[in-house]
């Protein structure tokens, strides 16, 4: 089977949630055998074509000016689709989906959407608009979580199976607590610093944590938009000697920094299923997240860690603190979090959207007449 994968970012220069799964889920399955096209923006210094560990990828321009822009992104991306002519078109989030609704259309090429997140929750207005119509003409949906689902369903009023993203759990099987430097009093976040990960409450919560431990220590990991901001919030809460920003770490680097910490913090104000929550598990650490979203789906409060809700910076403390001065509850929620990491594997999770690929082609075959080659059929729009 041929597949492209739509997203907006990728891989080296972007390493976000979406990215990263997306990866991961494209390598799995062309150990199964697949044919896998990433079609996605161009970054400066990268080739607009090249084959990355069997993965066929597409990079193209993407003007960032406003309306004029979007069209010439989306239809680069069409014309990709049209000499590639995969047998499905995979978009990741709902706002890639476009190129994707027209290929159907003119080639009878059956799409599949994944919701990731904060288009889900936080659509922006040309989402509000299209979306419906996005999901209605879709030929397989499918949702991070539960909760995705049931906010899907308010748009749309198809069948939506649930796929959670997965990891590669062996790579956080070390020997984790020889890697251990520190004592028990250090915190980690990792992810992009946008305003909708509200890393501002987890620096607010860790002055009234340095307070209680003045030895604690907080590391962000990852960058973006906020970073100055946020810096300048740690000068403001005198922070300095507490916090370090390492900045964008390489992902085979992500299993040692976490090894290094003792206690993972997720305040984010929206999330579908966090793939670092996962890693964060598979490396054994205690959570401390806010109750947004899939979390709740996958981390149950006092057994994986603590569930807070957003904008709480207290909270946020609170949960920070019952871990770092309980070594034994610590060490529990550690190793809970170790098995129920086993639980989410991309070589499962790719299986699922295989089937998915493989009922979307069979039911654009049933509606339409096209054959897995692409073909010409009759459709509305």
């Amino acid at each position: 089977m041929r597949a492209a994968i739509l997203l907006q970012l990728f891989l080296p220069r972007w390493i976000g949630g979406t990215e990263v799964a997306t990866y991961n889920l494209a390598k799995n399955l062309t150990r199964r055998g697949h044919e896998i096209h990433i079609i996605t923006t161009h970054d400066d210094g990268l080739p607009y074509f090249s084959e990355e560990d069997g993965l066929y990828v597409h990079r193209v321009s993407w003007p960032k000016v406003r309306i004029i822009g979007y069209l010439s992104f989306w239809a680069r991306i069409y014309l990709q689709i049209r000499k590639i002519h995969p047998d499905v078109v995979h978009c990741q989030a709902l706002d890639v989906c476009i190129p994707a609704r027209i290929a159907k259309k003119t080639m009878n090429i059956p799409y599949v959407v994944w919701g990731q997140g904060s288009e889900i929750y936080f659509p922006e207005r040309f989402l509000q608009l299209t979306s419906k119509h996005i999901l209605q003409n879709a030929d397989a949906v499918f949702a991070l979580t539960d909760n995705m689902k049931r906010k899907m369903q308010t748009v749309c009023d198809k069948e939506i199976s649930v796929v959670p993203n997965g990891i590669d759990s062996g790579r956080f099987e070390i020997s984790s607590r020889d890697w251990k430097e520190g004592n028990g009093r250090t915190v980690i976040f990792v992810g992009r610093l946008h305003p909708i990960k509200g890393v501002h409450y987890l620096l607010e919560a860790m002055a009234i944590v340095h307070r209680e431990i003045p030895d604690a220590k907080l590391i962000i990991v990852g960058d973006g938009t906020e970073r100055s901001k946020l810096e300048k919030l740690v000068e403001k809460l005198d922070l300095e000697d507490c916090v370090q920003f390492a900045g964008q770490v390489p992902q085979e680097e992500i299993p040692r920094v976490m090894h290094q910490a003792d206690v993972f913090t997720l305040p984010s104000l929206s999330e579908g299923l966090p793939v670092v929550l996962l890693e964060a598990m598979a490396a054994g650490l205690p959570i401390v997240a806010t109750n947004v979203g899939g979390v709740p789906e996958i981390l149950e409060d006092g057994v994986n860690g603590y569930l807070v809700d957003a904008k709480r910076s207290n909270e946020i403390a609170t949960g920070i603190l019952m871990l770092m001065m309980n070594d034994e509850m610590r060490e529990k929620v550690s190793a809970n979090n170790r098995v129920k990491a086993k639980m989410f594997t991309w070589d499962t999770v790719a299986g699922k959207v295989e089937e998915e690929y493989q009922m979307a082609i069979a039911r654009n075959m049933g509606g339409g007449g096209a054959n897995q080659k692409g073909g010409i059929g009759k459709g509305k729009w």
